[in-house]
């Protein structure tokens, strides 16, 4: 009787190879140690407190614009508490700029509220207890435990962490959920905190958008984007 043809396994090598390859991902976050040795969160912030209110407030905004705003919006108001019995004018006139001020104001007021009523005027600590309040989702609260309190539960997936993880090729989801879970399963947890700020930093001086500056870029050689606009030796037009 003929034998059937067994399917090959894929070997391990052949598994190993492409954008997820581990030594293509392990030189990545290489040459972003090197280039952003230091990085830190972008958000003026002096506690928990004050970085949460103002990740909030970086929805839809620039964080220099925030950091412009926050520093009149603490003093008036420089706790939960304080926050928690302004009216909801007090608080969008000192926002106004930040855009989209009207949904803001009541998230920060919520937020403080509920920290004031809820947890004794204490940011909590996990993700479970912080996506409970108002204006925090996942990625707000992924910000605010790496930065403050180095827990690493979750990849902080703003846009430039969104375009720059599809452009590697390490990510293909459509949301950010989504590529924050394929991040969590190819990247190092101990990555996980400073990738996330490392990607930001490199999309406002490098990876642009519109125009990624790829004639600088440490990763150049690392990257296969469609959206390169120049690699080694020739220029694209």
């Amino acid at each position: 009787m003929p034998t059937t043809k067994q399917p090959q396994k894929k070997s391990a090598k052949s598994s190993q190879r492409g954008d997820l390859a581990p030594d293509r991902i392990a030189a990545t976050l290489i040459a972003l140690d090197e280039a952003y040795p230091a990085v830190e969160c972008a958000l003026t912030h002096r506690s928990p407190w004050e970085l949460l209110v103002a990740t909030i407030l970086s929805a839809q905004c620039t964080d220099v614009r925030v950091n412009m705003v926050t520093p009149e919006l603490f003093k008036r108001f420089p706790t939960p508490t304080a926050m928690s019995e302004a009216t909801l004018p007090e608080l969008e006139a000192l926002i106004r700029t930040t855009g989209f001020f009207h949904n803001k104001a009541k998230s920060i007021q919520g937020a403080a509220r509920t920290i004031t009523a809820e947890f004794k005027g204490q940011v909590p600590q996990t993700l479970a207890e912080l996506i409970t309040i108002p204006g925090a989702a996942r990625k707000t609260a992924n910000v605010v435990l790496g930065v403050c309190f180095n827990k690493a539960e979750g990849v902080v997936v703003d846009t430039h962490v969104f375009r720059i993880a599809r452009r590697l090729g390490f990510a293909k989801g459509d949301t950010p959920q989504k590529v924050e879970q394929e991040l969590m399963r190819i990247l190092p947890q101990d990555h996980w905190i400073a990738f996330s700020h490392q990607l930001i930093h490199h999309g406002r001086q490098i990876c642009d958008a519109r125009k990624p500056k790829c004639d600088r870029c440490s990763l150049e050689q690392l990257c296969h984007s469609k959206a390169k606009t120049w690699q080694i030796g020739r220029a694209h037009v």
